[in-house]
Protein backbone atom coordinates (compact mmCIF):
# COMPACT_ATOMS: atom_id res chain seq x y z
CA UNK A 1 0.00 0.00 0.00
CA UNK A 2 1.91 3.44 -1.33
CA UNK A 3 1.63 6.00 1.80
CA UNK A 4 -1.09 8.24 0.52
CA UNK A 5 -3.26 5.27 0.34
CA UNK A 6 -2.49 4.85 3.67
CA UNK A 7 -3.61 7.94 4.97
CA UNK A 8 -6.59 8.02 2.94
CA UNK A 9 -8.06 4.30 4.45
CA UNK A 10 -10.54 4.25 6.81
CA UNK A 11 -9.69 3.91 9.99
CA UNK A 12 -11.07 1.53 13.32
CA UNK A 13 -10.09 2.03 16.85
CA UNK A 14 -9.50 -1.11 17.60
CA UNK A 15 -10.54 -1.86 21.20
CA UNK A 16 -9.62 -5.53 21.89
CA UNK A 17 -7.53 -8.78 20.06
CA UNK A 18 -7.49 -12.07 20.76
CA UNK A 19 -4.70 -14.23 19.57
CA UNK A 20 -4.43 -18.45 18.83
CA UNK A 21 -2.67 -20.48 17.43
CA UNK A 22 -1.37 -23.86 16.13
CA UNK A 23 1.69 -25.45 15.22
CA UNK A 24 1.17 -24.04 11.61
CA UNK A 25 -0.31 -20.66 11.93
CA UNK A 26 -1.26 -18.01 14.56
CA UNK A 27 -4.97 -16.37 13.98
CA UNK A 28 -5.32 -13.20 15.50
CA UNK A 29 -8.64 -11.34 15.66
CA UNK A 30 -9.64 -7.70 15.94
CA UNK A 31 -12.49 -5.98 16.72
CA UNK A 32 -13.98 -2.58 16.79
CA UNK A 33 -17.42 -2.53 18.43
CA UNK A 34 -19.51 -5.53 16.45
CA UNK A 35 -17.30 -5.81 13.41
CA UNK A 36 -14.30 -8.06 13.49
CA UNK A 37 -11.60 -9.63 11.06
CA UNK A 38 -10.02 -12.08 11.19
CA UNK A 39 -6.06 -12.79 10.39
CA UNK A 40 -3.54 -15.82 9.88
CA UNK A 41 -0.04 -15.33 9.82
CA UNK A 42 2.82 -17.62 10.13
CA UNK A 43 4.94 -18.10 13.00
CA UNK A 44 7.81 -16.46 11.35
CA UNK A 45 5.15 -13.15 10.34
CA UNK A 46 4.17 -13.01 13.86
CA UNK A 47 7.84 -12.75 15.42
CA UNK A 48 8.38 -10.20 12.46
CA UNK A 49 5.08 -8.79 13.91
CA UNK A 50 5.89 -8.57 17.31
CA UNK A 51 9.72 -7.22 16.76
CA UNK A 52 8.14 -4.72 14.24
CA UNK A 53 5.55 -3.99 17.14
CA UNK A 54 8.22 -3.50 19.17
CA UNK A 55 10.26 -1.03 17.14
CA UNK A 56 7.84 1.10 16.65
CA UNK A 57 6.71 1.46 20.39
CA UNK A 58 10.76 2.35 21.04
CA UNK A 59 10.20 5.37 18.46
CA UNK A 60 7.30 6.62 20.00
CA UNK A 61 9.00 6.57 23.28
CA UNK A 62 12.24 8.32 22.12
CA UNK A 63 10.25 11.01 20.70
CA UNK A 64 7.01 11.27 23.14
CA UNK A 65 7.99 9.69 26.60
CA UNK A 66 7.57 6.31 28.28
CA UNK A 67 4.36 4.59 27.91
CA UNK A 68 3.07 3.10 31.09
CA UNK A 69 1.06 0.12 30.63
CA UNK A 70 1.04 -3.02 31.83
CA UNK A 71 -0.80 -6.46 30.03
CA UNK A 72 -3.75 -7.80 31.82
CA UNK A 73 -5.91 -10.07 30.02
CA UNK A 74 -9.49 -8.85 31.69
CA UNK A 75 -9.04 -5.31 31.36
CA UNK A 76 -11.97 -4.44 29.51
CA UNK A 77 -12.07 -2.02 26.38
CA UNK A 78 -13.92 1.41 27.65
CA UNK A 79 -16.18 0.71 24.39
CA UNK A 80 -16.27 -2.90 25.01
CA UNK A 81 -19.56 -3.63 26.25
CA UNK A 82 -20.87 -7.10 25.09
CA UNK A 83 -18.92 -10.29 26.02
CA UNK A 84 -16.28 -8.78 28.57
CA UNK A 85 -13.19 -10.53 29.20
CA UNK A 86 -13.46 -13.14 32.45
CA UNK A 87 -11.32 -14.98 34.51
CA UNK A 88 -11.95 -17.89 32.05
CA UNK A 89 -11.23 -15.88 28.94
Amino acid sequence: MKQEDFKKAPKLFCESISVAFTPEYFVMGLTSGNQGTIYSLTPQHTKRLQQYLAHQVEEFESKHGKIEANWDPNIVSPVQRANPPTELS
